[in-house]
């Protein structure tokens, strides 16, 4: 019933990265990986399916793993996933939240929205993650109640959270007791329980006080704004008419943070810029394409809020951040300086998807 779906022991060292991101790139769920060491980069995936329920345990050094806009515009099967770690640690970011899983944590997350989920290390520098993929159809749950708990730390060591995770990581850990005829009984068995749990958090979100509410609000407005920083015509209005309230309240919601829409908007594009001006793939994008990018369309009006926020003109950051350019060997390609020219340079496959941030 369990089958091992990847193993970076069975690869050499320096392909284990990108084969992974390759895997994880061309699934009906395509994301991207990312780790900070590639040459020690170790992951095993070993994978159940229980008809429409997707179970996998992954034990993987420190890595990233996200899933972008344009990803999603690429292929969508519509799930909810459930994760949870029993060893190392979780981070996950969606909707403008950012969820610390430990091992008494589980959490819930949308395939149809970007998500990056950070995976730290546990004992002997790995984490075991338990992640479930259910189709959002089988759960018949509000899917703007469910929004409200997205990337939000549930227990999962009381109640129907220790059920959930105490089904599923038994069921994984060995699965000889069962036979084909039970496949389908564990599906309808995992669907039920999903459901139940899920159910049980949105009510308990659904009693929340009005200053949460408005705390979830202000969650869904930052979630909002993100996924539409490139657009130069984003103001106030156009972000209070899409949540269906008055600019009035919108401001409300920024001053109880201490600062402004306009300025966390700025804030929010010179960071991403600022990420983009660092990254070596980009060296040769002009600085006021990057800027218009994420709607700067002037580029003086970009220079000095960059110098403002930094201290240092965006071109002498991408200088101090990039340093030289690197020489060209006699094949063509980049090398760092005193290299061999077949030196090892890291797979393309593995880095960022730089056409669409997250």
């Amino acid at each position: 019933m369990i089958r091992t779906i990847f193993r970076s022991d069975d690869l050499p060292r320096e392909e284990r990265l990108a084969r992974f991101d390759e895997l994880q790139g061309k699934s009906v769920y395509p994301m991207r990986v990312r780790s900070d060491d590639a040459m020690e980069f170790r992951a095993t995936a070993r994978e159940l399916e229980l008809r429409s329920v997707n179970v996998l345990e992954l034990t993987c050094s420190p890595a990233e793993v996200w899933r972008t806009s344009k990803l999603i515009r690429a292929s969508d099967p519509g799930l909810y996933s459930v994760v949870f770690s029993s060893g190392g640690g979780i981070g996950l970011s969606q909707l403008g939240r950012e969820a610390v899983l430990g091992e008494g944590d589980f959490a819930v997350y949308d395939s149809s929205q970007p998500f990056d989920l950070r995976i730290t290390a546990g004992q002997g520098a790995t984490t075991t993650l338990t992640r479930i993929h259910v189709p959002r159809s089988l759960l018949v749950l509000p899917q703007n109640k469910v929004d409200e708990i997205l990337a939000v730390p549930l227990p999962s060591r009381q109640g129907l959270g220790a059920l959930l995770t105490q089904f599923f990581t038994t069921l994984i850990a060995d699965t000889s007791p069962y036979g084909p005829s039970d496949i389908p009984r564990l599906g309808n068995v995992a669907v039920e329980l999903l459901t139940s749990t899920l159910a049980h958090h949105v009510d308990a979100a659904g009693r929340t006080a009005p200053e949460s509410q408005g705390g979830l609000l202000h969650l869904r407005v930052q979630a909002f704004i993100r996924q539409h920083l490139h657009d130069p015509q984003l103001t106030p209005g156009v972000i209070a008419a899409a949540h269906h309230i008055s600019v009035s309240y919108l401001h409300r919601l920024f001053q109880a943070q201490e600062t402004t829409v306009s300025a966390w908007i700025r804030g929010q594009r010179l960071e991403q810029a600022r990420r983009e001006l660092g990254q070596p793939a980009l060296r040769t994008v002009p600085v006021h394409r990057i800027a218009a990018r994420w709607g700067f369309n002037d580029h003086a009006t970009f220079t000095r809020a960059f110098r403002a926020a930094y201290d240092i003109p965006p071109k002498d950051y991408r200088h101090h951040a990039l340093g030289p350019k690197q020489p060209q060997g006699p094949d063509g390609h980049g090398r760092p300086p005193g290299g061999a020219p077949g030196a090892l340079q890291e797979a393309p496959s593995a880095g960022r998807d730089l056409a669409d941030p997250p």
